[in-house]
């Protein structure tokens, strides 16, 4: 199938790169022109594993191509994937105006019948936006608009992709669906379930899916919190709970917030429509001011272990990124962290093995970046664990003990043993277990 991809961020790749690896021809267009000379020169503008391996091959066999010429770029496509961005705004709405921009610059150029798919994450009701702006200069006849959440998953955004756990497609046209079912066909082989639905119904299976999911972070890091207070360990909670079935092991794992481009801004979404449709999202607003308040638990226990003051220590900090396994730093906690740090006096050493480059867009020279994990370390004063990179994993507790000045360590995401680190002679706060003093 010929397929257009309008935009070239994070799912705008992914989408066009993985469309392209089951035969199909793809062409991806973005305004940037520079972002479109990087991809054309086989340069990845984003860090996703797996995902330099089939952009290399498509591009190379002639399946996955650039342009920053719309009208060039759907050319005979049969399926167009609005692939935009949708940021908040002030009032935590989200940002419609580059998915209908582009909706309108369609419908002067579409001339034979075409699926325009929303692909972007956009509320409920925003097909129909788009299908009135492109009804106003073409026959209905000429496309069907549907709306195909996505449901990736940075780190393993190409798995997930290749391999869907569901596929969601809200139409209520048999011709679209037809188009539509073809082109997944290939990816869900192995028996996991297309969904077909009204356009509204799948806008919001996405919203509610993330919110959902942001829900249950937020709700266990309230359980951490609560038990530092009343002396139990979150982790044995966590394993007590996963065990039932009912509620089931993922997404239980307390720390400090989630981030990202997508449960920060959703979640601010799916509340803002309600408040639009005259419902008070009781939940949503609680998880908002729960994830706001998880950020800066990690700096908090950072400054009062120093008496109220950073002024003269050095900290040293590892990972950066929202999560491991990308360079994402939207919404990340690290950046929270970071400026309490910095307001309370410190100075700090950072390490990061993918977002080292995007933090220092928002910091600059207000901290120090290093090339080594270890080497954030020297003469600091304690270190402060932010992202679970699987490097961290497994450090040398002696090299730790002989760089740091101060043998202390905040673990924002638990990934150290409180008996082995007391054992192996470090001060060690975690999130929801109790703090250990070096034996």
């Amino acid at each position: 199938m010929n397929i257009a991809v309008i935009g070239t961020g994070y799912v705008g790749l992914v989408t066009g790169t993985c469309f392209a690896e089951t035969g199909n021809h793809v062409t991806c267009v973005d305004i940037d022109e520079n972002k479109v000379n990087r991809l054309q020169n086989g340069e990845i503008p984003i860090y996703e594993p797996g995902l330099d391996t089939l952009f290399d091959r498509n591009t190379r066999q002639g399946r996955l191509t650039f342009t920053t010429n719309l009208a060039e770029g759907i050319k005979g496509a049969e399926i167009i994937f609005l692939a935009l961005p949708t940021p908040p705004g002030e009032d935590g709405s989200a940002d419609l105006s580059y998915v209908l921009g582009v909706a309108g610059d369609l419908s002067k150029i579409i001339t034979e019948y075409t699926v325009i798919v929303d692909k972007s994450t956009v509320p409920v009701g925003t097909a129909e936006k788009v299908h009135a702006l492109l009804a106003e200069n073409l026959s209905e006849s000429l496309f069907d608009v549907v709306s195909n959440p996505e449901f990736l998953r940075e780190g393993v955004a190409v798995e997930d992709f290749m391999k869907p756990d569901r596929v969601v497609i809200g139409t209520e046209s048999a011709r679209a669906r037809e188009v539509m079912g073809r082109l997944y066909e290939p990816f869900v082989r192995q028996g996991n379930p297309i969904y077909y639905m009204d356009e509204r119904s799948a806008e919001m299976t996405k919203y509610a899916a993330n919110s959902y999911l942001a829900t249950r972070i937020s709700f266990m890091n309230e359980i951490a919190n609560l038990c530092e207070r009343v002396g139990a360990n979150v982790d044995m909670v966590r394993l007590g709970m996963g065990s039932d079935t009912r509620i089931g092991k993922r997404f239980l794992f307390p720390g400090v917030g989630y981030g990202g481009s997508c449960f920060p801004k959703d979640v601010q979404a799916l509340a803002k429509t309600a408040t639009e449709y005259g419902y008070d999202f009781n939940i949503l607003n609680a998880v908002m001011g729960v994830n706001t308040k998880q950020k800066q638990i990690l700096s908090q226990k950072i400054i009062a272990h120093f008496g109220g003051s950073l002024n003269g220590k050095t900290i040293a900090i590892w990972g950066l990124a929202f999560k491991p396994n990308t360079d994402d730093i939207r919404e990340a906690p690290a950046l929270t962290i970071i400026e309490e740090l910095l307001e309370a006096g410190a100075d700090i050493k950072a390490f990061d093995p993918e977002a080292m480059d995007n933090v220092k867009a928002v910091f600059g020279s207000r901290i120090q970046f290093v090339e080594e994990q270890y080497e954030a370390l020297i003469g600091a004063d304690a270190l402060a664990v932010i992202t679970e990179w699987p490097v961290f994993r497994s450090p040398s507790y002696k090299v730790l003990k002989e760089l740091l000045s101060q043998p202390v360590i905040f673990d924002g995401r638990n990934i150290y043993d409180p008996k082995t680190m007391a054992a192996e002679g470090f001060y060690y706060d975690s999130i929801g277990r109790n703090t250990v003093q070096a034996n």
